[in-house]
């Protein structure tokens, strides 16, 4: 049984520690644990404590998930799986504040597949714009925006918000290979028609966008956005760990009196 966990973990971490080119004195160097000690537990010689698992998979910037998958292998308990979704009062509280801060602009909460798990009011009114009321009341942010029946066609600049949001995802993918469903996801997109070919190989020399704009038309309604996404720093469970915050701000005055409009009429 120990040859059989310390083989389970000697490959889980030489997994992790060639998907982030790093070598086994780079990684000892980040984790200030001997290179000779990483050799160890890497042929099996050793088996790691609980917490120099955490060390090395923090130090290689491991999703938590995948963290206690590396334990489980190393024959301990998972600290981060404790079967719980729901969000911590602490994080809720804030999810709270920040979404009643943003108004009168939109703020859409996603999972880390980007299913909407929360709005504010004027993030549900953005979503009724683009979709109609008839949606789902928590629609997928990312099938929303490449499906020709969703808001792709209210994206007037869909070439650049298309290609970036999928770019996105796919860096998720590399960061995360073992995650089946986020590659099941990114399969899905880049099956859709509204999908240019070119865009279904990312660029990684081309750096990511920390905010995009969206241009927007429906009917006679006209408005831009500047998109930020906004992530909990060393989140300590797995609900926290996928969270991404999206704040929709106003790119010129037009929109900004649109959304106080709006904002007074749904009053």
């Amino acid at each position: 049984m120990t040859d059989r966990r310390a083989g389970l973990f000697s490959a889980l971490l030489k997994h992790w520690r060639h998907s982030r080119g790093l070598s086994q004195f780079d990684l000892g160097i980040a984790a200030d644990v001997s290179a000779r000690h990483i050799s160890f537990l890497e042929t099996g010689r050793s088996l790691p404590s609980p917490e120099m698992v955490i060390t090395l998979g923090s130090t290689l910037g491991v999703p938590l998930r995948h963290i206690d998958e590396m334990l489980l292998a190393a024959g301990h308990e998972a600290v981060y799986d404790d079967g719980e979704d729901d969000l911590a009062t602490s994080v809720r509280n804030a999810l709270e504040l920040m979404k009643a801060h943003h108004e009168p602009y939109p703020l859409v909460v996603v999972d880390q597949l980007y299913n909407i798990i929360d709005t504010n009011d004027a993030g549900d009114v953005l979503l009724d714009f683009l979709v109609g009321e008839e949606r789902e009341a928590r629609p997928n942010l990312a099938r929303l925006t490449f499906d020709a029946d969703g808001a792709h066609e209210f994206i007037v600049n869909f070439d650049e918000v298309g290609r970036e949001l999928l770019w996105r995802i796919q860096r998720e993918v590399l960061a995360s290979p073992n995650d089946a469903d986020l590659q099941k996801l990114l399969d899905e997109l880049t099956a859709m028609p509204t999908v240019d070919p070119k865009w279904r190989t990312v660029d990684l020399s081309s750096p990511a966008q920390p905010a995009l704009v969206v241009h927007l038309r429906k009917d006679e309604i006209e408005a831009r956005f500047i998109t930020t996404v906004t992530v909990f720093q060393a989140p300590q469970n797995l609900a926290v760990e996928g969270l991404q915050i999206e704040s929709w701000f106003p790119a010129d005055e037009a929109t900004s009196q649109l959304c106080q409009l709006l904002s007074t009429t749904e009053q």
